[in-house]
């Protein structure tokens, strides 16, 4: 079948052309482009010239030029997006990128090509760039297998095809879990939530087809709901659904996969010649060993789970005042730590969420992107894949960056969380390829007509995804495996997570936090109370990240556990996990770590780079404010634009001159003087 994806791409900026898609269309596609890539890899296997890094490394870059085209516009569809059509594509693909991938490194001709351009390397007069592409490219070949033969090497192609499969379960399943559930509000089930609430939940219920307010496992509405909601009964209610998603029993549960995904990786690092799976993911990170993770983590555990408990006792007591017995619950902590925090800060989420528009906030963040970086954004109309989504033609200088795209809101068919993707990254290998970034979120969607308010958290997430995207956008480098946010996992959310500091200055609120009804700044009294809030809560905050992060390293760690949610106890007694705070993401939804071998063993990369960014924002401060000119310029040409040209802890170097300690950390999330 000849399809849309098959011919040259007439459209502005030569985005996808997903209004002339169809779903049918893909599976086509795909197999045109995987026949094309595999004559390509043949070519480059079998050419009679002598190999060197044009015909063989550089040929590879550009091997799967097409699929990866394809693919772009599949995945962005199908993460974002989904139908039980994409959903079937996506097992259906599975396998045979798996497939691919592997007849790739196996390939003994190409190999051995990859080995001579190595051996030859110091004659081959190389740049920086050129030779770090084929140190990588070397790298990712014995990672995969190459060097292995006869039985271990069909073993491995077994494990990382069934480990494709089981990724693509995880998610779905988990996608089903938090678009089946949902909680329909009575008139008598509102006490205590706010008007933007009972508007969010509205707005849901609609999208559900239900004529009223509903809960559902939307991020930006459960949290508000536990945050407001007087009906502990309901709370406990929501609550409880949310954190078993993934554990429900039935086709949708996610623990028989946990199993067998953490065995598959045992085996794969074994039969790579590791002692354990963390040992072999940690190799190409900046923390290098789980031990120096674990240092890290438990630096950080203990201020914080001191800094929690004294929280808990506080809490506690409210609750024991309010005429309920027993301790504190997790569907007790929002509720009564949005109260303290009125308290304390004279400061509630419903005074604070007219003023933090979701227009007003993407206005700020494009502000400060053209302060730093000299980018403008003018909206333009392009193919997309919702109507909800929006699209910005990026410029410096007057001359074409990037494509932008945001796609802001919660709905049935998008996967929770939030992501950045690129569609097409940069590299100029093949031309002057800019990229197309694209920014998912999950914020609650208005009613029809009002404003979309959003929390100060969601705000955070939005300048937190655009820095994901300024890497992308700013990237300046010649081959598209090295583009971008093509880095150490550790050190790939040092960008966005610099960039939030951002939305804490209090001259960028000042301008953008405007009041959806009568376009007033934040008075100035309510923005220093909630500046002066930003570490409020936070032991909370740190102990839900870190025991996740300590659980998921324990899982890797040492042999596959047979029992994954025994071990999650067991490691979780072990820390002394308070009773009323329950992990961030529990193993059967736990997507960073089992969607893919993205984040695992590699979930304490927020916290890594965390590190950095304190330390970051703080080289802004000391050349005299957040906006100083020449260490905007020092951070583009260091961080921001040089993707994978260089070893992680170089870059970070070459920008601050050393590598931070902790102490920016603890002092940034004001656990610094907890016991």
């Amino acid at each position: 079948m000849t399809t849309p994806l098959h011919a040259e791409w007439k459209t502005p900026f030569g985005l996808p052309p997903i209004d002339l898609l169809s779903d049918d269309h893909f599976a086509s596609a795909v197999d045109a482009a995987l026949e094309e890539a595999r004559a390509n890899i043949a070519a480059i296997a079998e050419n009679p010239d002598a190999p060197d890094f044009a015909n063989t490394i550089e040929a590879l870059e550009r091997a799967d030029e097409t699929l990866g085209r394809v693919l772009g516009a599949f995945y962005s569809l199908a993460g974002a997006d989904s139908n039980p059509k994409r959903e079937e594509l996506q097992r259906e693909f599975a396998p045979k990128l798996s497939a691919y991938g592997s007849e790739v490194t196996e390939n003994k001709a190409l190999f051995a090509r990859l080995e001579a351009v190595w051996a030859t390397r110091d004659a081959l007069d190389l740049s920086a760039e050129q030779s770090r592409v084929l140190m990588l490219t070397r790298r990712n070949f014995f990672r995969a297998g190459a060097q292995l033969a006869g039985e271990p090497a069909v073993q491995l192609r077994d494990v990382k095809s069934r480990l494709s499969v089981l990724g693509t379960d995880f998610v779905q399943n988990l996608l089903a879990d938090e678009r089946d559930w949902f909680m329909i509000l009575g008139k008598d089930d509102l006490d205590g939530l706010p008007d933007f609430v009972i508007a969010t939940a509205k707005a849901a219920g609609e999208e559900k087809g239900i004529d009223g307010p509903v809960v559902t496992l939307s991020r930006s509405l459960i949290v508000p709901f536990l945050q407001f909601s007087e009906r502990r009964d309901l709370r406990q209610r929501a609550y409880e659904a949310w954190g078993a998603r993934g554990a429900n029993g039935g086709k949708t549960d996610n623990r028989a996969i946990a199993v067998e995904t953490l065995k598959l990786r045992e085996d794969r690092a074994k039969l790579l010649g590791y002692d354990t799976f963390a040992d072999f993911k940690l190799e190409t990170e900046m923390a290098g060993k789980p031990a120096a993770v674990r240092d890290l983590l438990m630096k950080v555990w203990r201020p914080a789970k001191s800094a929690a408990e004294a929280d808990a006792r506080i809490l506690e007591k409210m609750l024991h005042a309010d005429c309920f017995d027993g301790p504190l619950e997790p569907w007790d902590w929002r509720y009564y730590s949005e109260k303290r925090r009125k308290d304390l800060h004279d400061l509630d989420e419903a005074e604070l969420k007219p003023y933090l528009q979701l227009d007003r906030m993407i206005d700020a963040a494009f502000a400060c992107a053209n302060r730093l970086f000299g980018l403008n954004f003018e909206p333009i109309e392009g193919p997309v894949y919702h109507p909800d989504l929006r699209m910005w033609d990026v410029t410096r200088d007057g001359k074409h960056m990037a494509v932008f795209i945001g796609d802001y809101f919660a709905r049935g068919s998008k996967r929770s969380g939030a992501w950045c993707a690129a569609m097409r990254s940069q590299q100029r290998l093949a031309g002057n390829i800019r990229p197309h970034v694209v920014n998912v979120c999950n914020f609650a969607k208005p009613e029809a007509g009002k404003p979309a308010l959003l929390s100060y958290d969601d705000a955070r997430t939005l300048f937190h995804e655009f820095g994901h995207a300024l890497h992308q956008m700013l990237s300046d480098v010649t081959y598209e495996s090295i583009s971008g946010t093509s880095v150490a996992r550790d050190f790939v959310e040092l960008p966005s997570q610099l960039y939030e500091h951002w939305l804490e200055v209090p001259e960028v609120l000042a301008e953008f936090a405007t009041h959806a009804e009568t376009g007033e700044p934040m008075p100035q009294d309510l923005l220093d109370r909630m500046l002066g809030a930003a570490t409020y809560d936070m032991g909370f905050q740190t102990v839900e990240y870190v025991a996740s992060a300590l659980v998921e390293l324990g899982f890797h760690d040492g042999p596959a556990p047979n029992d994954p949610m025994q071990m999650q106890a067991q490691i979780l007694e072990d820390i002394g996990m308070p009773h009323a705070i329950r992990m961030r993401h529990a193993t059967p939804h736990f997507a960073h770590v089992f969607a893919g071998d993205g984040y695992s063993s590699g979930y304490y990369s927020y916290m890594w780079s965390e590190v950095m960014d304190a330390d970051a924002f703080a080289a802004f401060e000391e050349a005299g404010g957040p906006f100083d000119a020449g260490t905007a310029k020092r951070l583009e040409e260091t961080v921001l634009s040089s993707g994978g040209s260089m070893d992680a802890a170089e870059l970070y170097t070459a920008f601050r001159g050393r590598l931070p300690g902790v102490e920016a950390l603890l002092k940034g999330r004001g656990l610094d003087k907890a016991a």
